[in-house]
């Protein structure tokens, strides 16, 4: 048979033949190629180069922030110099460009050369950032996180000490329940330290700690009061009766009232409960005495550092009488 090839009107065939159900494609020429980028996503369009001129233009505008400071901070003049004056640990004294100086601010600053504190200017925006836009009057002092200690050591310590003689004052503790406000926490360390009472105890859970707030409230006082934590304070305030200590809580339904409290010359631990719930039901349980202060009926309620300066007030007095 000759061959057909170069004759007119021949037709050629095709040795291998298509592909059945590809239309004569390959399989690879079937498979998709995804879903289509958007617009900006895509080098060549114009939508891409208008986001990244955007992008650009945004990185120029946005000014350059300085890190935020990390750390409680105790804000005022009075507080500033009382907390320098108690010597409390501090990383840094903040104060204001162009600060109007005064005797607070003068002595500040010697304080803090003396100790060996950093002194940094600072515009008054950044203090206002730093201070979470406090009253600072021109002054900072940067303060590490409060170290606290254990209630139930603290507390045996203080009761051998007294027994030994190595104690001249009486042991009295205060023991916060629900107290979530650090200006309260501050006021009543501050009541504490004006009272002689050896230290402020508050729960780990539901408590409010040593912030800068309650710094501020102290106005130092929290150096010369240590502030112990409890795991738990129903345990703890077991352990205190354990040790000698006897337990009181002040509560408005109080079946002794504050004026007749004849605990008050023994070693005394006085628990303040929340405003809105008073004391939890537990530690009411573990009290010696419920006690209240007299009050016009006209007032439903005490505030927590009102109450516990009104109650360590009377426990002073009624222990220097006892001496006279």
């Amino acid at each position: 048979m000759s061959n057909a090839k170069g004759r007119p009107g021949a037709v050629r065939k095709n040795k291998k033949g298509p592909t059945k159900g590809s239309g004569g494609k390959g399989r690879s020429s079937l498979e998709g190629r995804g879903p289509t980028p958007k617009a900006e996503d895509r080098p060549y369009h114009k939508a891409y180069r208008a986001k990244q001129l955007s992008e650009r233009s945004s990185a120029k505008r946005a000014p350059a922030r300085r890190p935020r400071v990390n750390a409680e901070m105790v804000t005022g003049r009075n507080s500033v110099v009382e907390a320098l004056r108690a010597g409390i640990p501090a990383k840094a004294l903040h104060i204001a460009v162009r600060i109007d100086v005064d005797d607070r601010v003068r002595e500040s600053l010697k304080l803090a050369a003396e100790q060996g504190i950093p002194v940094m200017e600072a515009s008054r925006p950044e203090l206002d950032r730093m201070t979470d836009d406090a009253i600072h009057q021109g002054l900072a002092l940067q303060v590490p996180p409060y170290e606290y200690k254990d209630a139930v050591q603290l507390v045996t310590k203080v009761v051998k000490d007294y027994d030994k003689g190595y104690e001249r004052n009486m042991p009295l503790f205060l023991a916060l329940d629900g107290i979530t406000d650090p200006r309260n926490l501050g006021a009543i360390i501050r009541s504490a330290s004006a009272f002689s009472a050896h230290a402020v105890i508050v729960p780990e859970r539901r408590s409010v700690g040593v912030t800068a707030s309650a710094w501020k409230t102290s106005a130092g006082a929290a150096v010369r009061v240590p502030v112990a934590k409890a795991s738990n304070l129903t345990s703890a305030l077991k352990e205190l009766k354990a040790a000698g200590v006897f337990v009181i809580g002040l509560d408005a339904g109080g079946s002794v009232e504050l004026p007749n409290l004849d605990l008050a010359t023994e070693p005394l631990c006085i628990v303040i409960g929340s405003e809105g719930k008073g004391l939890s039901r537990l530690v009411r349980e573990t009290c010696d005495a419920i006690v209240s202060i007299p009050i016009s009926s006209a007032m439903e309620s005490l505030n927590a550092s009102m109450a516990a300066g009104i109650a360590l007030y009377e426990v002073a007095r009624r222990r220097q009488a006892a001496q006279q």
